[in-house]
């Protein structure tokens, strides 16, 4: 496939990928896109010129509406088909609907430079998971038992916590340092305060297509029809308030105060040619086997080049590009999109079209590829070198950190692009 508007032959954004998202300009509202190159190609217009639309939808317009639910509530089918003709309307091989009405492209074709991007959809549920396991071994190193950092359920399920939707915002929104109760002095009275320990994560997410009904779970082998696309996310993490609410309930005001997320949601479909064999879950790799529900016969990884960088306010004011000071791959998660999704609804729980549900942090083998400030400065104990003469062990006001991803595989490139945030003091 061949587009026919102009983009650099290493695009990220091309016919391979076309990711859906929400936008809107000056003179119109949030309606749905799709992102090629440095374009995104109106599907509200589209839909309304009887070019791009869903059969039996009905009078409803799916395209034309301030978030993606509807049309992830249609299912892999629908899905399929809306990619492949738009496929056709951008290639110079297809269908000439689009490439020669120069009205229609005029109207339908946005430069990105032009557009405001938002969150991609009406988020009614989010989970986080606990899904690698070096870094569930580095944090059980840390706080408990480096002889047995795993606690016994963790090779057996997939772990997670149920965060909180409202507090999702879309890239390039400021984040609020959270002020709550911490306990720096084992022997002193809990304080109160803004957050001192304020980190970041590298997370991967997905959100639910058509989901299920109350008390029917999904089953593996129907997992994959319910998984619409993957966003890059950053659960931002108060690990001095975590520290000391998280027992004996789990993860809460340390957790709520903001998850960020990529405003492109990149299809499944584009990143099945990137999937490869994750760790093996049997005797073979000395792991316990998964109880039969949550066994998977499909390759379960994918082979995502992730990265985390910094950028300080002294590196912004002398000109200083971000830091990169993370590099790891989405191949590091021990449970697949699909287990977490299979356990999150085995209990008859329903999971609905939009709900978000992201990996937990993403760390590899070596220091430099750990997805958290915590584990990069090993709990604040060994600080990291920036550009300037900086240092950090956590996130400091004014910091920006911008996570990316990208796969790429015999000539094929396919990015994620980035979710970025930048830390605010305090409110007063």
């Amino acid at each position: 496939m061949t587009p026919f508007l102009d983009l650099p032959a290493d695009s990220g954004f091309g016919l391979h990928n076309l990711p859906y998202g929400v936008f809107s300009t000056r003179a119109e509202p949030p309606r749905c896109g799709v992102r090629i190159g440095d374009h995104v190609v109106d599907l509200a217009v589209l839909e309304s010129h009887g070019v791009v639309g869903v059969a039996g939808a009905g009078r409803q317009p799916v395209f034309n509406a301030g978030s993606l639910n509807r049309f992830m509530a249609l299912g892999p089918d629908t899905w399929h088909a809306v990619r492949s003709h738009l496929q056709e309307l951008l290639s110079v091989e297809g269908s000439p609907a689009l490439r020669e009405s120069e009205t229609l492209r005029q109207r339908a074709i946005v430069p990105l430079a032009d557009v405001t991007m938002h969150l991609p959809a009406e988020i009614g549920d989010y989970t986080d998971f606990y899904s690698s396991r070096q870094h569930a071994t580095n944090v059980g190193s840390m706080f408990r038992d480096p002889d047995n950092a795993l606690l016994p359920n963790w090779l057996h399920l997939p772990v997670g916590y149920h965060g909180r939707a409202s507090s999702v915002v879309v890239s390039g929104t400021d984040v609020t340092r959270p002020s709550g109760q911490q306990k720096p002095d084992d022997d002193a009275p809990p304080v109160f305060g803004p957050s001192k320990l304020l980190d970041m994560e590298l997370e991967l997410g997905f959100f639910v297509g058509p989901g299920n009904a109350l008390g029917e779970p999904i089953p593996m082998a129907q997992a994959g029809r319910h998984i619409f696309g993957f966003v890059l996310v950053n659960d931002w993490s108060a690990r001095d308030i975590q520290k000391w609410e998280y027992v004996p309930l789990g993860p809460f005001l340390g957790k709520s105060f903001a998850t960020s997320i990529s405003p492109w949601v990149v299809p499944a479909a584009a990143l099945a040619p990137f999937r490869v064999e994750g760790e093996a879950q049997d005797e073979t790799a000395g792991n316990p086997e998964p109880l039969p529900y949550l066994r998977q016969a499909e390759p379960r990884a994918l082979d995502l080049d992730l990265a985390v960088a910094l950028e300080t306010e002294a590196m912004r004011e002398a000109g200083t590009p971000p830091e990169v000071v993370a590099r790891s791959n989405a191949t590091n998660l021990y449970w697949s999109p699909e287990q977490q999704l299979v356990h999150h609804t085995v209990n008859g729980c329903n999971a609905r079209p939009g709900d978000l549900m992201a990996s937990g942090t993403i760390s590899g083998e070596a220091p430099g590829s750990y997805g958290s400030f915590l584990e990069l400065s090993w709990r604040g104990t060994r600080p990291l070198d920036l550009p300037g003469g900086e240092t950090r062990t956590f996130l400091r006001d004014g910091d920006r950190v911008v996570i990316s991803g990208e796969a790429v595989r015999d000539g094929r490139r396919v990015s994620l692009g980035e979710v970025s945030g930048t830390i605010r003091p305090t409110a007063s």
